[in-house]
């Protein structure tokens, strides 16, 4: 499966049974909750990407008042045990995506590797003149007119990197339109006669995720992004693409091949 338009294929626990928490028994009634939860992952009744019940439901089903439910979804998303995805849900978490870095470094390819559906959409484009980074990266003169694309990248609904790519612009013309489209950069470079590239260089850091990026990847402040500075060329080793990409660093291992 490939491309925006693929459908997650997720599965809910609304049919999940729960028991109320025991009064009077001195653990208090959230943390109860958390075992019971914990307990069903490891026993597999709530499996990777399942997604919970909502908040309403699942206090209904423990008999707690929602603030007692709030405290213990909270206490498993920061044990990393359950996410929360603004507009689809809680779910359980699943595994790191096992990333590759290597001469052909496709998402889409990656993703559907290892079982999920791959997606993406486009943030914003525009024209602007090369900085001194992108320009010594794709070997042109300072303040040479380059396209910026600016995407969002999912695995079954899940944001998992948002990436800025730079292009020489009278090289790529139209190069945003045809990713808009088909929400893939490598389809879009196809498209072009640019699918073949390689990897020239890559650069590996972490920081902490700027608003921006908790904005579009569903992160809590104080998350983790690795970084990745990539430089892409065409047969010849001429560079046509590089990119900035800020991966959730919970959500993937990177894998660097020689």
């Amino acid at each position: 499966m490939n491309g925006s338009d693929d459908t997650p294929m997720t599965t809910s626990a609304d049919e999940t049974e729960y028991a109320a928490p025991a009064r009077g028994t001195g653990v208090a009634l959230w943390k109860q909750i958390v075992e019971r939860i914990e307990l069903d992952i490891a026993e597999g009744r709530l499996s990777p990407g399942m997604r919970l019940p909502t908040e309403m439901e699942l206090a209904e089903r423990f008999g707690v008042n929602r603030h007692t439910l709030r405290r213990a979804l909270s206490t498993l998303t920061e044990q990393g045990i359950v996410e929360a995805t603004p507009g689809r849900g809680t779910f359980v978490k699943q595994l790191p995506i096992r990333y590759p870095i290597a001469a052909r470094t496709r998402f889409s390819e990656i993703v559907s590797g290892e079982g999920r559906a791959p997606g993406g959409r486009l943030v914003r484009s525009l024209i602007e003149p090369a900085s001194a980074a992108v320009a010594e990266a794709l070997r042109l003169p300072l303040g040479q007119e380059v396209l910026r694309i600016d995407m969002v990248r999912d695995a079954d609904g899940v944001p998992i990197t948002v990436g800025s790519h730079w292009y020489e612009a009278t090289r790529c013309r139209d190069l945003d339109l045809l990713v808009a489209s088909t929400g893939s950069v490598t389809r879009a470079l196809e498209a072009l006669g640019l699918g073949d590239y390689r990897r020239l260089e890559t650069r590996i850091t972490a920081r902490v995720a700027d608003e921006e990026e908790r904005q579009l990847l569903s992160l809590p402040a104080g998350r983790t992004v690795m970084v990745i500075d990539a430089i892409n060329g065409d047969a010849r080793r001429q560079p046509i693409q590089y990119s900035r990409a800020r991966f959730a660093a919970d959500r993937v291992q990177l894998v660097v091949k020689n």
